[in-house]
């Protein structure tokens, strides 16, 4: 069977392909694998797609299914040696060390991904193997159109009601990763593409050694996208990274250009959106992508929560009905109530009418005058007038305080879009008991705007930090050893003659007594009888 290194279709005696015109009379040069190397005894290699400082990305065919797939070769730029028509890596002696290191660092990166195969935003992982002294990961081959080209066909730029759907569950898939103690790093236009589904997928995943300056590897930034923190040498990455790439990218669907570069934000950190856009957009969505380009990261939105709520809530609004319903009621007499139900709803309305109307003018100069944000757009100024007043009526983040672990999982399998995660710093409780749900992340009663998965972390109890020691005495040892070491205690015993307990019974505790409050994990010496102590006239006859 003949396959075409650009496509991987079949040709049979054709040079040129049939369907992607791709020239197989053409050599795949070092540094990259030459065209036709099988990989794992499955995995036929043909042309690069692309490449970073870290790895490179090739389309290939899996003899053992006859799918389509890609595969990614840890290849990073600098620290290897491959000669043509060669597979095997040379990596010098005076780079080993650190290849070894980015080497685990890569497959443990890709592992964590190929975990969270239930989120549709994440690239499904089918495999990961070392050979040829280097990496590689399998990955999904799908039929995907770019980011820039889809916004491309919807006149430039899209309405919030068709981004929002795409991107929540983005929102979902990098909270999910970050849990885990990573992140991506290079949210961009060109690190997404859009599914026959209308689903998002995200690409261009590296780990954090190339989405930064001051590593081994050749950084790969983004310019409008990357934050003004990843310019800057080792330092480290996190949430507030994330979303810089995430609200850019956003900025980039709904205006149909991205923000200026960091380094010339430093400067001037205005973000350019005409007045026409910003009218079309809900003035919530406005603030939270303005909250969420801060060049300044102090200022920047700091969790995904918080990302998802903005975009979803507009909590000024909510404020400000919330406030005029206080006050009229305190303002209302009783007189004025039963004026009211005999034929004065027109009164009532038109003061609510004038009091809306001083509070919502007393906060419009507030923001003149205060709001950090009336200069970060250019030509928005008549944007901010209304925003949607009503609370979230959808689903809820349900409630799993209180419950165990285990009952957390089981409710979870019912519903295919969530997924528990166990935070693996355990905490001492006096409230709960071992074993049960302490906090969770997000909060119950938080929206659920995504349309898609999404993913609750909870922190488990350890029980009581100090816990009582349990009465012991005249219990078999092994007895004793149970139930010490099910309120935490770690056991030692030494061995004593006793005239009153029974050998391999307990006589007590060395240093404490029943009822004593110790640490959790503290460790306790018990007294255990060996019973009668022989006469000499029983030893001389031993």
């Amino acid at each position: 069977m003949a396959l075409c290194m650009g496509c991987m279709r079949e040709i049979g005696d054709n040079v040129i392909c049939p369907s992607c015109r791709f020239d197989n009379s053409n050599e795949q040069h070092s540094p990259f694998l030459p065209y036709g190397t099988v990989l794992h005894g499955r995995y036929i290699v043909g042309s690069v797609i692309d490449t970073n400082g870290e790895s490179s990305r090739y389309i290939a065919f899996d003899k053992q299914t006859g799918d389509v797939v890609i595969v990614c070769e840890f290849l990073p730029m600098g620290l290897f040696e491959r000669e043509n028509d060669e597979t095997n890596l040379t990596v010098r002696f005076e780079n080993d060390e650190v290849f070894r290191k980015l080497t685990q660092d890569f497959i443990s990166y890709f592992r964590t991904i190929a975990e969270l195969k239930d989120f549709s935003a994440l690239i499904r992982i089918h495999n990961i193997f070392q050979e040829n002294n280097t990496a590689y990961v399998i990955e999904e081959n799908q039929d995907l159109i770019p980011f820039e080209e889809y916004v491309e066909r919807s006149n430039g730029s899209l309405e919030w009601d068709i981004a929002r759907p795409l991107f929540m569950p983005v929102i979902s898939a990098l909270e999910a990763l970050h849990r885990r103690g990573l992140g991506h790093y290079a949210i961009s236009p060109k690190n997404m593409y859009v599914t026959a589904y209308g689903k998002i997928k995200i690409a261009g995943f590296a780990t954090s050694n190339e989405r930064k300056r001051g590593t081994p590897l050749k950084s790969q930034l983004y310019s409008g996208c990357a934050a003004p923190e990843q310019y800057e040498n080792n330092f480290p990455l996190d949430t507030i990274t994330e979303i810089y790439g995430f609200s850019a990218t956003l900025f980039y669907a709904l205006t149909g250009h991205l923000p200026a570069p960091a380094k010339d934000r430093l400067k001037d950190s205005r973000l350019l959106m005409s007045t026409s856009t910003v009218k079309r957009l809900p003035p919530h969505v406005v603030t939270a992508i303005a909250n969420g380009l801060q060049v300044k990261r102090e200022n920047r939105i700091t969790d995904f929560d918080a990302l998802r709520s903005q975009l979803s809530v507009s909590h000024t609004a909510q404020a400000i009905q919330e406030e005029i319903s206080r006050t009229a009621n305190m303002n209302m007499k009783k007189s004025d109530i039963k004026k009211a139900k005999g034929g004065s709803q027109k009164l009532i309305v038109f003061a609510a009418a004038i009091l809306t109307t001083l509070i919502i003018g007393g906060l419009g100069l507030f923001i003149f005058f205060q709001n950090p944000f009336q200069n970060l757009f250019r030509h928005q100024n008549e944007a901010t007038t209304t925003a949607p007043t009503e609370k979230w009526t959808g689903p809820t983040v349900p409630d799993y305080v209180g419950k165990t672990y285990e009952e957390a999982e089981a409710d979870a399998e019912h519903d295919d879009n969530l997924t528990i995660y166990r935070d693996t710093k355990e905490v001492y409780s006096n409230d709960y008991a071992e074993g049960v749900i302490t906090e969770q992340y997000p909060a119950a009663g938080s929206p659920l705007t995504a349309s898609g998965e999404y993913s609750i972390s909870v922190k488990v109890s350890k029980g009581a930090q100090m816990r009582k020691l349990p009465d012991v005495d005249n219990k078999s040892v092994n007895a004793a050893a149970k139930a010490l070491a099910n309120k935490g205690f770690v056991v030692n015993a030494e061995y004593q003659h006793s005239t009153t307990v029974d050998e391999g019974d307990v006589i007590g505790y060395k240093e404490y007594k029943a009822g004593d409050m110790l640490e959790h994990g503290s460790t306790v010496t018990i007294i255990v009888s060996k019973g009668t102590e022989p006469t000499k006239a029983q030893t001389s006859n031993n």
